[in-house]
């Protein structure tokens, strides 16, 4: 299949790679771009850091107190995440195993009750308050360290592709870069084309503004990894 992979990088290159390794044909067009917010946050101690995205342990790699964080046990949303912390030099590092409702379970179990703090490296857009979901079993002190910033101008070849109808199908991993995509394609005037190819979501979430739109070919992954997504892309 033709396929278009709309992430930021250096996401976006290793999904293409996976998905030529089965075999497709990729075009990639990152969307957006992860920048470092100048974070601020209390003094501690911190009985241990949550990670809800790989993104967070890029933007704490300039951070002026990287090296205090990175002693403390680290929790991470899922296997890719903590695999960027692993990279990054924490020592302890645990995967919830994929969603926010894992890390929610799997922190309430480990201190809930403890009396520690807790640091939550954060973006500056969410899709849940995880905050909230830990405040009854532990406090949760948050902590903005990057953003995401839109980038919305196609480039000629993806265009081309989108104006041609030749593009099999758009691999979204997030519901803002879903918006992204809609918003990038009226710019670039491109109309229902957009919504030809098979859409191929992470979740029913992220599918959302596709099908508002008027997308009717959506795909939606057994689970929300990277894996499953090409799982999906595969059966198709």
């Amino acid at each position: 299949m033709k396929l278009l992979v709309t992430r930021p990088e250096p996401d976006g290159e290793r999904s293409a790679a996976a998905l030529r390794a089965h075999g497709h044909t990729v075009l990639l067009a990152p969307l957006t771009r992860i920048a470092p917010v100048a974070a601020e946050f209390g003094p501690g101690p911190f009985a241990a850091l949550l990670i809800s995205s790989a993104n967070a342990v890029r933007a704490l790699q300039i951070h002026p107190r990287r090296q205090e964080l990175i002693g403390i046990p680290a929790i991470a949303v899922g296997d890719r995440s903590a695999h960027a912390a692993r990279r990054a030099g924490f020592a302890e590092v645990t995967s919830a195993g994929g969603t926010v409702a894992d890390l929610v379970a799997l922190v309430a179990a480990r201190y809930g009750g403890s009396g520690g703090r807790l640091l939550y490296l954060a973006g500056a857009e969410r899709a849940s308050d995880l905050v909230a979901a830990l405040a009854p079993a532990v406090p949760v002190e948050m902590c903005v360290i990057y953003q995401v910033v839109a980038n919305l101008d196609l480039a000629p070849a993806v265009a081309a592709a989108l104006a041609d109808r030749t593009l099999d199908g758009v691999l979204h991993f997030s519901r803002r870069s879903a918006r992204f995509y809609l918003d990038a394609c009226i710019r670039a005037g491109l109309g229902d084309a957009a919504l030809t190819p098979v859409h191929f979501c992470l979740s029913a979430r992220i599918a959302e503004p596709l099908a508002a739109a008027g997308a009717r070919a959506i795909r939606i992954a057994a689970q929300p990894t990277e894996e499953s997504l090409v799982q999906l892309v595969d059966s198709t």
